[in-house]
């Protein structure tokens, strides 16, 4: 996005005329939501009076920060600001309230104009049971705010839905849906489909019960027929009294470079348990970006379009034969769904979600990056 767009500093520069936006969350997630708060510090550094405030919770005790989200932050000049006592902006944006779900208290007090809580995890399971605490963890952050909206930013149009459902039965309660998803942010190099794809598998994910299917859906998906069959993240299995299937390639969670780890298959197929969906699906992202093919459940292929095949997990072999038996459609696909990625680019995010919250403010406007010479990274 050029200076000359709509998201010009109507304020004059860098002091109190420009949108003060505070991020909040716990930064020693271990999977998407440390990644999509890197991105979006990556996108609008710059273009807003930024800071970031670090939570400590129960959730993550003993945990360090995201190695991607502590980069992020020197690459931009900023500082966490670990768990002030007040937290203060035009806006403030508390990233995953599931974080909170193991704690009795949320010692911060929040004031601001808009509180947004984007909701990076589905608040209700696919069956209709709630997928964690939501009516605990956000009576703590508004007990802890003052503000005069409350928000609800979902990530995607089914986690909008489980949002939807959640507060479908909570009529009385102040938060409201916001009326845009607060979407990950990609800038990704995109790599070139393989000319001739071979039967090499694999997935990538962050260890858990509920980001895997059991163990014979895994063998359907990943069988000993395969070329290959390589799995990242699985620790779980690693661990099993078992051990994991020879004929499997397994490595532990964070263990191999993901670029590396997708050089080495054609085929990213990707399913969880049952009882348990992505609401966003980063990995998805980063396999499309890579040049692989990717076969995963319907709802998590939505956010993504077309050139990702949506299946019940039940057809994999076929559709991996039929795409190494059609190597051009298997070229025109990953090209697809590629080019579908520019939604979730970051000048997407300017337009779309940092124009929103900010458009409506007199006097507090943001500017191009030619005016960050100077961020704030304390309260």
């Amino acid at each position: 996005m050029q200076p000359g767009s709509r998201l010009v500093d109507r304020g004059g520069g860098q002091g109190g005329g420009r949108h003060r936006l505070t991020l909040v969350l716990d930064p020693r997630f271990p999977g998407g939501t440390s990644a999509a708060v890197a991105a979006e510090i990556a996108a609008i550094a710059g273009w807003v009076r930024l800071e970031v405030c670090a939570i400590e919770t129960a959730m993550f005790r003993g945990r360090d920060v995201h190695p991607g989200l502590r980069a992020a932050l020197e690459a931009n000049g900023l500082d966490l600001v670990w768990n002030p006592p007040v937290i203060r902006g035009d806006t403030v944006v508390f990233h995953n309230p599931s974080c909170l779900r193991f704690d009795t208290d949320f010692a911060p007090r929040i004031s601001c104009g808009a509180l947004y809580v984007v909701t990076h995890e589905n608040m209700v399971r696919p069956n209709g049971s709630p997928a964690f605490d939501a009516d605990l963890c956000l009576q703590l952050i508004e007990r802890a705010s003052v503000t005069g909206r409350h928000m609800l930013a979902p990530v995607s149009a089914h986690n909008r839905a489980t949002a939807t459902a959640w507060l479908a039965g909570r009529p009385d309660l102040p938060w409201t849906l916001a009326p845009f998803d607060w979407f990950n942010i990609f800038d990704l190099p995109l790599g070139e489909p393989v000319p001739a794809p071979r039967d090499r598998r694999g997935r990538h994910s962050r260890p858990g019960l509920e980001k895997f299917p059991a163990l014979p859906a895994m063998l359907a998906h990943f069988p000993a027929h395969a070329e290959r069959c390589a799995i990242l993240g699985a620790d779980t299995f690693l661990r099993a009294p078992g051990g994991v299937p020879p004929h499997w390639r397994a490595f532990r969670f964070g263990s191999m470079d993901v670029a590396r780890f997708l050089e080495e298959i054609d085929f990213f197929v990707y399913f969880t348990h049952p009882l348990w969906r992505e609401s966003f699906g980063r990995v998805i992202a980063e396999a499309i970006a890579a040049g692989k093919l990717v076969i995963t459940d319907p709802g998590t292929a939505a956010p993504f379009g077309g050139g990702v095949v949506a299946s019940d997990g039940s057809d994999v072999d076929a559709l991996v034969a039929g795409f190494i038996a059609a190597p051009g459609r298997y070229a025109r696909a990953v090209r697809q769904a590629q080019a579908g990625l520019a939604r979730f680019a970051p000048e997407r995010f300017r337009e779309d979600v940092l124009l929103r919250i900010t458009e409506g403010r007199a006097g507090a406007g943001v500017s191009g990056p030619a005016d960050a010479g100077v961020r704030h990274a304390s309260l």
